[in-house]
């Protein structure tokens, strides 16, 4: 990954979350993170239009990642006694709402940046929950996320590399999910006990999240300053052309729909299209020797 764990903790003082006494928060977190993990058969549209064989077989390992971690979720509710509840709207505007309409924004607004943000909730989960069998699930899943982020900054980082429209545009998508995720945070500060030992330090947490976020940005490329230095007139400015942009997009497929046999609006290559000379096709695999034949 672009940013190293040590970069991405957060020092909570030894604070803990006890199960016993912090059941209802607890109950309400893992619920926002079971409905997150169900939003992973979502990998499956993407599947569909990944760019190369090496992006599919990664799409392939992830949806069964992403399935997986469900399970390890509701394990984790069952061993608490906790039970299942609909998530907050932001968290399904985060996680489905956001939902890119590209690969460069699935990969760049999901991966990266989506899942870069629930990393960071898993590490604090697993530096303060008093609860060893869950923190021991957590700990092996949080590996899988790693992955997860670590392909979508590689992948971002392709996708937008001599285009700055394509830059710019994910930039105002990503500073959308900034700002969705201050709101998630400040709801939450409403109705959480301001001298909790743990959910006292969650404006402190927020900000450190978000500084990881602009730094993640700043290293793939998506942002080239301090967003200090960005004004608000300018934040929203990026907002509105990657909005706009999209709109005009769907509006064109709208308007060049019954004409898509045109040149003006070729049908999408597919990995269906392209693989013959996909790299992992025409790369020569090493010879077998006899044993190995037979085997085989």
């Amino acid at each position: 990954m672009l940013l190293s764990r040590e970069e991405m903790t957060f020092d909570f003082g030894g604070a803990r979350l006890r199960p016993e006494r912090d059941r209802a928060f607890l109950e309400w977190a893992m619920n926002q993170f079971l409905y997150g993990e169900i939003t992973g058969i979502q990998v499956g549209h993407w599947l569909y239009g990944a760019p190369d064989l090496e992006a599919a077989r990664f799409l392939a390992r992830q949806s069964v990642e992403e399935l997986q971690h469900v399970d390890n979720f509701l394990r984790i509710m069952a061993m608490m006694g906790l039970a299942q509840r609909p998530a907050h709207g932001l968290v399904r505007f985060l996680s489905t709402g956001m939902m890119g309409g590209s690969w460069a924004e699935h990969v760049a607004l999901e991966m990266a940046a989506g899942e870069g943000f629930v990393l960071l909730a898993f590490y604090a989960l697993i530096d303060t929950l008093d609860h060893g069998p869950s923190v021991d699930i957590l700990r092996r899943a949080v590996k899988q996320e790693e992955r997860h982020v670590a392909f979508g900054e590689t992948q971002t980082r392709k996708a937008i590399a001599g285009k700055p429209w394509l830059r710019r545009r994910l930039l105002g998508l990503s500073l959308v999910s900034m700002w969705a995720v201050t709101r998630l945070a400040r709801f939450m500060q409403t109705r959480l006990p301001a001298d909790h030992e743990v959910l006292r330090h969650l404006p402190a947490f927020l900000a450190h999240t978000n500084r990881c976020a602009e730094l993640r940005l700043r290293r793939i490329g998506l942002l080239d300053r301090p967003l200090a230095e960005l004004g608000a007139g300018a934040r929203a400015a990026l907002v509105v052309e990657a909005y706009g942009g999209k709109a005009l997009e769907g509006l064109f497929r709208l308007v060049t729909l019954p004409v898509r046999v045109l040149p003006i609006w070729p049908r999408q290559r597919r990995l269906t299209d392209t693989y013959l000379a996909d790299p992992l096709v025409t790369k020569p695999l090493p010879a077998k020797d006899d044993s190995e034949a037979e085997a085989a």
